[in-house]
Order: C-alpha cells, then structure tokens, then sequence
C-alpha cells in the first residue's frame, strides 16, 4: 500500500506531539511536512517544538514557519496551563539542532499540493490561519489538495475554552469560517469525537516501557497534561484531540458522519461557535459525529509501540 502524504499544521503541544509520533511512525503515513502556527504556545515555540519532535523521531522533516497571531481579532492567551509554558508540560525547553525553511507557511503548503496534485491530505491541528492564507495566496489548492481533515469545532458538543467554542476555532474563528467556505473536501474531527477518546497515565506508563525513548517523553508530558484534566475536567485520563485526527485520514471509517455546512460565528458572545450554516450553497463539511473509542486507541499506541 502506497503511504498517505499528509501535511500536519501544528501549534505543539502536548497532543500535537502524540499525533506528529503517530504520524512519523505509521507505516501508512508520509509526514511530508509540518506548518507551525500559534495556538497552544507561541508561534516561536511552536515552530521549535516541531523541530524538536522530527529530531526526536530521528527524521529529517521539513518545518515551516507560520502566522503568529489571527486575521482579525487580538491574539488569545496561549494555553500553558493546559500545555505547560514550553509546550511539553514540565520538559524543559530543548533548542534543536536543525533549522527551519526560510519560506513561509502558506507559500509552501501552496507548493507542495502544487507539486503533489490529488496526492496530499492537509491536517491542521491548531488555529487556521495558515491554512486561510493558503488560500488566499492561491485559491487553486481547493481543488489540488486530496482533503483536508481538521480537529476544530464542536458542531453538537458545544464548546472547550467557553460554552460554544473549541480552542483552535476560537484562535481564529475568521480563519475558520474562511476554511470551511472554501470549495473542497472538509472532514471535522471536533470536539463530538474527540472529549470521547480518554488515555489513561497507566497508558502512557506501559507505552513508556515498550519504547523508553518515545514512550517516556510522553509519560513525562502527558502528567502535566492528565493533571490538567483532572483538575479542570474532572476526568483522570487525557483527551486525544490531535491524534485521532491524524488517525481519521487513513482509517475513516472508524468513525460516523454527517454532512453538513459548517459556519463559524464572527460575534460575541458566541464568537469561535461552529455551527450548521443556513447558506446551503456552502459545501457540506464531513463531520464526525461518533468514534470507535478502542479502535482507535488501539491503533494509536501500537502505532506507538513501534517505535524506541
């Protein structure tokens, strides 16, 4: 089976980090790229943590720099007391040795479905800004890029940061509304499906003895990031928002759909709402409504267990 090409957008993060492993290590998936945007951290951050993470993964994976701050609305705080101030919980910050590409995010994400036509999924997993000036920078990829498959939103479930929005639409919910606009292939993978995939630190525990080196970052990160829940949540485990959304783009069907067009509210107090648009001569978005909760959870950590 030939790999899927797949270009990960990312604001790293302790569940970016989960998903980027998964994608660096799933012998289905050609991580081709990451596009870093801020979001969970700044964007200075965020595009270190890409870096660091390929390092880690021993792969020599393109980054990208992208936007810092939204189209329109004042920057949101970061949220380090989700993700901790360096990203990766209580790991301390690590300067990578390799140096990111001197062209923009949105230029090369442009580029790359340029030259991989029909080829290339597009797998944003933090605010969407890079992903809008991709298309204003040329509208053509609309019809280049194979999908795109987007954790964003809540379309049923409500929201995460406030009652109605999930946090990477909230970051920029003019982005959004832009993305789902747009005339291509969506697929939602938000909050619906995502606060139903829970991950144990027992989990990450045995992960840790498998893969000691893999394995141990993400028992050491995810401790802050399962605290977190329990505090905030009150739920002893961590939900696995980013890397089931890479698992959607190569096993969808273990996932429930319906089509819907998806609009993003521009206003206070609902701002960052997705929400099922009037204008039927929107695109309807594929949305993911339900999960195959052990599947899922499945493939992730054997995905995971194979690598050191």
């Amino acid at each position: 089976m030939k790999c899927q090409k797949i270009i990960i957008d990312t604001d790293p993060g302790i569940d970016d980090a989960m998903a980027i492993f998964f994608a660096g290590l799933s012998d289905k998936l050609d991580l081709v790229a990451m596009t870093s945007v801020f979001g969970n951290v700044t964007l200075d951050i965020a595009t270190r943590n890409a870096m660091v993470l390929a390092e880690i993964l021993k792969q020599k994976i393109p980054v990208s720099r992208g936007f810092s701050k939204p189209l329109v609305q004042i920057p949101n705080p970061v949220s380090d007391y989700v993700h901790g101030e360096e990203g990766f919980g209580d790991i301390p910050a690590r300067e990578p040795k390799s140096k990111e590409l001197s062209i923009p995010a949105h230029e090369y994400i442009c580029d790359l479905i340029n030259a991989n036509v029909g080829e290339i999924i597009l797998c944003p997993v933090g605010p969407l800004t890079n992903i809008a000036m991709a298309l204003r920078h040329d509208p053509t990829i609309a019809a280049k890029v194979k999908s795109i498959v987007i954790m964003g939103g809540g379309v049923f479930s409500g929201g995460n940061v406030t009652e109605y929005a999930e946090a990477n639409i909230w970051n920029d919910p003019h982005a959004a509304d832009e993305v789902f606009a747009a005339d291509w292939e969506v697929t939602v993978i938000g909050l619906d499906v995502t606060q139903k995939v829970i991950c144990s630190h027992s989990e990450f525990s045995e992960l840790s003895r498998n893969v000691p080196i893999i394995g141990s970052f993400l028992e050491q990160a995810t401790e802050f990031y399962i605290r977190f829940y329990k505090e905030a949540v009150g739920i002893d485990g961590c939900q696995m928002h980013d890397p089931i959304t890479v698992i959607a783009t190569i096993y969808p069907d273990l996932f429930t759909y319906e089509y819907h067009p998806i609009e993003v509210c521009l206003e206070s107090p609902r701002i960052g709402e997705t929400i099922i648009c009037k204008n039927k001569k929107r695109r309807p978005a594929k949305v993911a409504v339900d999960v195959d909760i052990d599947a899922v959870k499945k493939i992730f950590f054997d995905t995971i267990k194979t690598g050191f």
